[in-house]
């Protein structure tokens, strides 16, 4: 078990699909090496096919009686959707072929043999494929975002799955990551994770995910998704500090749902399920329905959906009213470093006692300086893309401080 354990809280009512926390993770830690076509973060529109397509129908995950439930591993192609590549040269010509500018003579048209710009090989499918599109019909259409990262789950079907034991949850936060060093690339937790938030690199030969920028997280800064988010939906800290947003969430309102806790993963990151306008009846005027059915929401969230939908409407009332409302004062988020509740002195602490407890080790006193050295070459190969796991040394979380101050996305080295 680990002592705390962080989670994040994403309202849902505030999303409003900019993918800016999807670009912030891109560019941070998956824009190269392997990893073009994975997205940590990404927003779908529910409802949809998601990302990779169809991902709620693909397995994994428990059974009632706690046993692993089969999965399957994604297509690249068909699941994913292959990285595009632009036919520029056929398109644009070469380098100094063409001249552009105000005073270049573009052709009026593309008669003169030039191909319009599109991508070399037609596309069937990839992120955000169904974008907006929704479901209902005209004037009762609806969807709405989904924004999703991995869960870090308390009981992460991916590590029993791993034969290699490459898969740990940190005992100081709960944070679920994959040990470089032991994984094969068996891809056993690809298909045990139900929400399919692991991704198999196919340069490297190894599985990789989310790591809730742990490095950041360390020196008290909130991850890349939630720092970046235009809309404010984010909050993270950690379920047992009881001043933080994400407990008076979770626990205290009880507002904040997991993603499909009938996995049975126990996930750690939570959701405030969508209001939605009324629907139009056949005559156009105004019902007591939503549009966004219940029963939509409830397959996603779980039975408690109703009850905090109707919590919501109450607060929003009161508010309106002028009574005030500390749940919508909250969720609306006035000050945005208030989101976010993060502890570096609690990791100082925690790396100050790994220290002392390494210097009383006499098997470790002649191999640290070697070790270490080995620890920063392995990060410096990896272009800080994905720091490496290898120890919870106080020398290798200080590697870390330039991919916690944003500069992990520097020269790549990676293999």
């Amino acid at each position: 078990m680990s002592r705390r354990q962080i989670a994040m809280v994403m309202d849902l009512n505030k999303c409003i699909g900019c993918q800016t926390c999807t670009t912030a993770c891109k560019t941070q830690w998956t824009n190269r090496s392997g990893r073009e076509y994975m997205y940590w973060n990404n927003v779908e529109t529910l409802p949809g096919r998601g990302y990779p397509a169809n991902w709620q129908d693909s397995g994994g995950g428990f059974d009632a009686a706690g046993n692993l439930r089969p999965g399957r591993i994604p297509n690249l192609e068909r699941d994913y959707g292959m990285p595009v590549e632009l036919n520029y040269s056929k398109a644009l010509g070469p380098l100094g072929g063409r001249q552009f500018g105000r005073n270049a003579e573009a052709p009026s048209s593309f008669d003169d043999g030039r191909p319009p710009l599109a991508p070399v090989i037609k596309p069937k499918g990839g992120p955000n494929w169904d974008e907006d599109t929704g479901a209902g019909e005209y004037s009762n259409s609806y969807y709405f975002y989904l924004p999703r990262i991995c869960n870090h789950c308390t009981n992460p079907p991916c590590l029993q799955a791993c034969p290699r034991k490459a898969i740990y949850k940190r005992e100081e936060d709960g944070i679920v990551l994959i040990d470089q060093d032991r994984c094969r690339g068996y891809q056993h937790c690809v298909a045990a994770c139900p929400y399919k938030k692991i991704y198999f690199n196919p340069l490297r030969g190894k599985s990789e995910k989310c790591i809730f920028c742990y490095p950041r997280i360390e020196q008290g800064l909130s991850t890349a998704c939630a720092q970046q988010c235009v809309g404010r939906i984010r909050f993270v800290g950690y379920l047992d500090d009881e001043e933080s947003p994400v407990h008076q969430l979770v626990k205290k309102w009880k507002v904040a749902l997991p993603l499909h806790a009938e996995y049975g993963t126990e996930p750690n990151v939570y959701y405030v399920p969508p209001l939605s306008p009324p629907k139009y009846d056949s005559e156009g005027r105004l019902t007591d329905q939503r549009r966004i059915p219940d029963e939509y929401l409830i397959g996603l969230f779980g039975p408690l959906v109703p009850g905090v939908l109707q919590t919501l409407l109450e607060e929003r009332d009161k508010q309106r009213r002028g009574e005030g409302s500390e749940l919508l004062d909250i969720l609306i988020a006035y000050r945005h470093e208030e989101m976010f509740t993060l502890d570096a002195d609690y990791y100082r602490r925690g790396d100050q006692a790994s220290a002392a407890a390494l210097a009383r080790t006499p098997s470790s006193a002649g191999a640290s300086q070697s070790e270490c050295a080995g620890m920063m070459s392995h990060a410096a190969q990896s272009g800080g893309a994905i720091p490496a796991v290898l120890d919870a040394r106080l020398q290798q979380r200080l590697n870390n401080l330039q991919v916690a101050a944003g500069n992990g996305g520097g020269d790549d080295g990676a293999a």
